[in-house]
């Protein structure tokens, strides 16, 4: 009998890529395993031409419990080297997660801890249940959430990391929309599904190459300072002009039909 994959890829008529943790036997733990082939299965869908966007979930009742136990135990006992080459590794990923030229969703579908915070902070959308338990907990461990911490601190702020990291406190969806985790919390998994669906009915109504320009916009201008910025704003602006699909955009507007990138 042959293994189930650690993650299941699949792509709707739309565009829309859902990509699932499918280890609910570990409330979808963060393996070393799980996390090449979710690399792997994201480098596959940014390379694809026809998905418009991503949507990331996970199997069972847990988005993710974060750090995996077998792993956790196997570090105890692993060389300095073979830990910072395990960090690089999952940090990578995270990078190259953070990158993707597509639109990133989290439907986000149960609680999520540590690692799995990690995951949401790199969604350009979040959504999540308001029941679900929001925690970054390793230092409870004796740890500390190193590789995450660039996005979970980017995505809810300084004087919220100092607080979540510190404490470990534990939240609920609501709490993680107004620290801004989430972008929105819902009563039940159909409500979730309704407003995922209202996110990707957004997205597929704007021009794909423009969208995955903002996402580059967004990460260039909050990293570097005004001098650096202006110029290249200026120039990133007259690139899309000289675009075909600034002139599709243009051509739909005055003749009143969809541009080629709607249905």
């Amino acid at each position: 009998m042959s293994t189930p994959p650690l993650i299941e890829v699949a792509i709707d008529p739309r565009g829309i890529a859902t990509v699932t943790l499918n280890s609910p036997q570990t409330r979808n733990a963060m393996s070393n395993d799980l996390m090449r082939e979710l690399r792997k299965a994201a480098s596959e869908l940014a390379a694809d031409r026809s998905v418009r966007a991503i949507v990331l979930t996970g199997a069972g009742d847990v988005f993710s419990a974060g750090g995996d136990l077998k792993g956790m135990q196997r570090q105890a006992t692993n060389t300095r080297k073979g830990r910072i080459a395990d960090a690089t590794e999952f940090a990578t990923t995270l990078k190259e997660l953070d990158e993707l030229p597509k639109p990133l969703i989290g439907r986000i579908n149960g609680s999520a801890f540590g690692g799995g915070i990690g995951l949401i902070s790199i969604c350009d959308i979040a959504i999540g249940l308001a029941s679900a338990t929001f925690r970054l907990s390793e230092v409870t461990l004796g740890l500390i959430p190193a590789t995450i911490s660039p996005y979970v601190v980017a995505k809810i702020g300084v004087p919220n990391a100092r607080r979540t990291f510190l404490t470990a406190r534990k939240l609920d969806g609501q709490a993680a929309v107004r620290m801004g985790l989430l972008e929105e919390a819902v009563d039940s998994i159909e409500a979730l599904d309704a407003a995922i669906e209202r996110e990707v009915k957004d997205l597929l109504a704007c021009a794909p190459g423009a969208v995955a320009n903002a996402k580059v916009l967004i990460r260039y201008v909050s990293t570097h300072g005004i001098d650096e910025n202006l110029p290249y704003t200026a120039n990133v602006l007259a690139d899309a002009w000289e675009s075909a699909e600034l002139r599709e955009g243009i051509d739909a507007f005055m003749n009143k039909r969809k541009p080629n990138w709607q249905a």
